[in-house]
């Protein structure tokens, strides 16, 4: 590795490490752990760019603290789509995703108190990163199942083509690196 990719992402400039996703093509990789600065700034930035919305769904793990930090801002609830069930989700509902930077495909959860969070409000979901599109597609489909209506869909780095996508609100383009 050791290659890098300098952006600005709401004000604040970052230097991406360059990840290889194939022999043909690397991806800069965006990791909001650990960076509260950028979380908050985003975050930010992001809430001003999208309609009224109630209540915010974001996939585990890498949109939670984006999730939680624009709830924080709004004063407004948020919602996280787990990986797995967990003891304590009753009839949970749940969708499937094959997600560029994950190897195998996987299955997003809700449980029925999650789902009625959702039933009948504005959602807005959020994300790190939207590059193919097929985590937002599952969250999506876990709104319509919980019967919410998607408000707009939001993350703060849109990859590749997504950056080209009229239905999504995003701070920033990323671009992917062919070799």
């Amino acid at each position: 590795m050791g290659n890098t990719y300098k952006m600005t992402i709401a004000g604040l400039e970052r230097e991406l490490p360059l990840c290889p996703l194939n022999d043909k093509l690397d991806i800069a990789a965006f990791v909001m752990f650990s960076d509260v600065e950028i979380t908050v700034a985003s975050a930010s930035e992001l809430l001003k760019k999208v309609p009224d919305f109630d209540v915010i769904l974001t996939a585990e793990s890498k949109g939670i603290p984006l999730g939680y930090e624009m709830a924080r801002q709004s004063g407004k609830p948020y919602v996280v789509a787990r990986k797995s069930v967990k003891l304590y989700m009753s009839e949970p509902v749940s969708v499937t995703v094959k997600s560029i930077t994950t190897e195998a495909e996987q299955t997003l959860y809700l449980s029925a108190e999650k789902s009625e969070m959702i039933r009948g409000k504005k959602v807005l979901v959020a994300d790190d990163v939207i590059s193919t599109g097929e985590s937002l597609k599952a969250l999506e489909k876990l709104v319509e199942c919980a019967g919410g209506e998607v408000s707009a869909k939001t993350a703060v780095l849109a990859e590749g083509d997504a950056a080209e996508r009229t239905d999504i609100v995003f701070l920033e383009k990323l671009p992917l690196f062919f070799k």
